[in-house]
């Protein structure tokens, strides 16, 4: 079974399919991205119902109604089964069938991207009594070709063309005794510090920021005047030489307004229905470049 994060990297894993049928098999994608968000005490319900109750926050989803009847197994939030969060449900699965199919080998792919390496350590973390059952094809400045036979080195498992996940497979590797316990500590320490955003520095190596730590940016992208919130958070996007989920960044954009530190014209729903502006501006083009045209 293959593992990978994200919806991208399953689309791009499964066109190679095609080529190698020895190395079709089932895809499992975690959709979670953890390299943003809490992930204080992830490993017991309390911190998933937290984290769930973030997101929800994130992407403005109401509360769910009360129910009449709570089910002990899951937290106090949850109603049922099913409202835990889906990558839980799907670990769930995933352990179950490893408990009862014990010839099921795993293969995690991993980007060198921080959303990446994070799971892969939430997984790791997790997947101890099943050692010598788990490899990993982690691109670690391996490089590529591209569709013009140019190197490149690639940090996202969706830039690699079909073919060149054949030659990529041969890369697995089983991860060790050694890494299981060694990266089982390094994500209690990713918990433990809890930051708002996590950065891949190089290797496996995370550097936890503050929830604010692209604030910055989103401000230098509206200080020529008012700008769709969606233009400035594509422009960050675009110069970041590190992906973040557009979606938090819309967040931190909501945010930012509702402290005061940006304004906005239009409905505060998605990010194409408002403008955004520094404080003073009004809503109009800033004084210099009223000037500059009339000159």
């Amino acid at each position: 079974m293959h593992i990978v994060f994200g919806t991208a990297s399953a689309t791009a894993l499964a066109a190679a399919f095609e080529l190698d049928s020895s190395l079709q098999s089932e895809i499992l994608s975690f959709e979670d991205d953890l390299s943003v968000g809490p992930l204080f005490i992830l490993d017991t319900k309390d911190g998933q119902l937290a984290r769930q109750q973030w997101w929800d926050t994130v992407n403005e989803v109401p509360p769910p109604p009360p129910e009449s009847e709570n089910i002990s197994a899951v937290p106090e939030g949850f109603t049922r089964v099913a409202d835990l969060p889906k990558d839980v449900q799907l670990f769930r699965g995933l352990k179950a069938r490893l408990k009862a199919e014990e010839d099921l080998q795993l293969c995690i792919w991993a980007g060198q991207n921080a959303r990446d390496v994070t799971g892969y350590f939430w997984l790791v973390s997790q997947l101890y009594d099943f050692s010598g059952r788990v490899q990993i094809v982690y691109l670690n400045n391996l490089p590529f070709l591209n569709e013009k036979g140019g190197i490149f080195y690639p940090t996202q498992l969706s830039q690699i063309l079909p073919r060149e996940f054949v030659k990529a497979k041969k890369l697995a590797r089983p991860v060790s005794l050694a890494e299981f316990e060694l990266d089982g500590d390094e994500w209690r320490r990713l918990m433990n510090e809890n930051a708002g955003i996590r950065l891949l520095e190089g290797g496996k190596k995370l550097k936890g920021e503050p929830v604010t730590f692209l604030d910055k940016d989103l401000l230098a992208a509206v200080s020529a005047g008012p700008t769709k919130a969606s233009k400035a958070v594509s422009q960050v996007t675009g110069k970041l030489k590190f992906p973040v989920a557009e979606h938090f960044l819309g967040w931190r954009v909501k945010e930012l307004v509702k402290a005061g530190t940006l304004e906005s014209k239009g409905e505060l729903k998605a990010l194409k229905d408002f403008e955004v502006f520094l404080p003073g501006m009004g809503g109009a083009a800033p004084v210099a470049a009223e000037e500059n045209i009339a000159l």
